[in-house]
Order: structure tokens, then C-alpha cells, then sequence
């Protein structure tokens, strides 16, 4: 494993988000004549953070539907994290299974010691065991890269961020003799905005960086590549509802789990093309 800067990004993460609810609440504040909310956001934001440092793995699990696996119910899903964990040296995750037929996985936890995988019953039954060894390398690389963490509080603090922006825009706030009307529009327009901005900008280069690691912990980068193609296909022959629990913690998925039909302008997800093309390179070009 190399370093990819991550205690940097994840600082500059959480800085930007708390941030962010700091100025919603000097906005409000301002047009509220109500110093008050500076400090409501600051609390909220330092709240959010904590609640979601000692409860990210629960917060994805419950948002899929997920239950955890015994080896006894799922073997090959066990003997490929255990080979898997065993030769980064490192503890073996919580296994969960969830029971949606639109394939993808993810990792969530606050560190390796407390982390879990999950995988979809639809990425189970499309991808043999070389491709499905490609995609668990790839998330065990999520976890020891220290991306876990980052990524559920970016989830949880995005999901306040929307949810306050949202009723900002739908009822206002304080006094409306003293509050500006455009100022709260444009909060609740942009402080969603801004959070997906944020995730975005972190979870695209976390994903090249964990298919590249995972596929050198795998020794296989083809099978990683080749997994990726399949899930294209996958997720978009069957999406998940763009709602927005599974909107919050989409950035911490293998593949965009809305699918073609419903690709943002600002995906979390890099190009499945640019994935593939530096993942074959690592191969030595494209091999069928």
C-alpha cells in the first residue's frame, strides 16, 4: 500500500463540510437577525461527525437492507475476504449480504478493526469467483486505505446538509418581515449542491486509487476490469430508486447504483471507461 494523502483529504473533507454548515448558518443568522444559528449549525456539524464516526457501518447497512452472513450461509464470500485479509495482514470485516438483484458493493466502518463489506445478491450471481475476488480486493483496499471513515461522515453530514437545505427552500426560517426571501432560496438550491460537490471531488480519486491497490493486492487487475464491465451492464439493466438514503451513500459504492438513466452531471463516480482503460494498463494493455 502506498499513501495517497488520505488524513489530508479527509481533513480538507471534513473542513469544507462543517464549513458549509457554518455559512448556511451565518446566512441565516444574517437574515434572521439571530446570531443563534451560527452556533445551532456549528453544533449540528460537530454532532453529525461523531454520531457518524461510531455508527457509519449502520447507517449504510440499514440504508441497503443488508444482514450480516455466516460462512456457513455464504463460504466462497467468506474464503475470498479470509484469503484476501490474510495477505494484507489484516482483520477480517463483518460479511453482509443485501438482498436488492442490482449488483454492487461497498465497505463501510470506521476503521479496519470495525469495518464490514457488503455485496448485493445481484453481484453474487453475475460475476464468477476470479471477478468477484477482483471487486472484494478492491473493497477491502476502500478499508485500509483509511477511506471508510471519510466517506460515511461525508454521507451523513451531506444528509443534513440536504435535508436542512430543503426545508430552508420549502418554509423559510425566522421572522419573514426580516429574512431574505432569495437568500433562503438560493441556500436551500446550493447547500446540497456543495455537499455532492464535496463528495464528489473526494470519492472519484479514491475509487482509482482502490481499484489500483485493490488490484495489486489481488494480482489481477483484469478480473477487476472485467467486473466493472459487468456491473456497468448491471446497474443499468437494473438501478436502485434514486431516494435519498441510498443518494447519501452512493459515493461509497463499486459502481453508480442509479445506472445510465440516471447519471448525474456530477456522478461520484468516475468514467467506467477511464476505470477499465487504467486497469488494463496496469496489465499491460486490454486482454480478452
Amino acid at each position: 500500500m502506498r499513501n495517497h494523502n488520505n488524513g489530508l483529504k479527509t481533513a480538507l473533507l471534513f473542513g469544507s463540510l462543517a464549513g458549509l454548515l457554518l455559512i448556511i448558518g451565518g446566512l441565516i443568522a444574517a437574515g434572521t437577525r439571530n446570531s443563534a444559528f451560527i452556533w445551532i449549525f456549528g453544533a449540528i456539524s460537530v454532532g453529525t461527525i461523531f454520531y457518524s464516526y461510531w455508527n457509519s457501518d449502520k447507517i449504510a447497512i440499514r440504508s441497503m437492507q443488508a444482514v450480516e452472513v455466516t460462512e456457513a450461509q455464504a463460504p466462497e464470500y467468506y474464503a475470498v475476504v479470509r484469503e484476501l485479509a490474510q495477505q494484507a495482514g489484516k482483520p477480517m470485516p463483518r460479511l453482509y449480504i443485501s438482498p436488492t438483484m442490482s449488483p454492487n458493493a461497498f465497505a463501510t466502518g470506521r476503521n479496519p478493526e470495525n469495518a464490514a463489506v457488503c455485496v448485493t445478491q445481484g453481484i453474487l450471481q453475475i460475476l464468477d469467483r476470479r471477478e468477484l475476488r477482483g471487486v472484494l480486493g478492491h473493497e477491502l483496499m476502500h478499508v485500509y486505505n483509511r477511506d471508510i471513515l471519510t466517506g460515511s461522515v461525508a454521507a451523513a453530514v451531506a444528509s443534513v446538509i440536504t435535508s436542512v437545505g430543503q426545508m430552508l427552500m420549502f418554509s423559510g426560517m425566522g421572522d419573514r418581515r426580516n429574512s431574505n426571501p432569495l437568500g433562503m432560496i438560493l441556500i436551500g438550491l446550493l447547500a446540497p449542491l456543495a455537499a455532492g460537490l464535496i463528495q464528489m471531488a473526494i470519492s472519484r480519486t479514491r475509487e482509482f486509487d482502490a481499484d489500483e491497490d485493490g488490484a495489486k493486492l489481488t494480482g489481477d487487475p483484469l478480473a477487476l476490469a472485467s467486473a466493472l464491465r459487468k456491473l456497468e451492464a448491471g446497474v443499468n439493466a437494473a438501478p436502485l430508486p434514486a431516494d435519498q438514503r441510498l443518494v447519501n451513500i452512493s459515493q461509497m459504492m463499486i459502481a453508480n447504483p442509479f445506472g445510465s438513466k440516471l447519471k448525474r452531471m456530477f456522478s461520484t463516480h468516475p468514467a467506467m471507461e477511464d476505470r477499465i482503460r487504467r486497469l488494463e494498463g496496469m496489465a499491460g494493455g486490454p486482454q480478452y
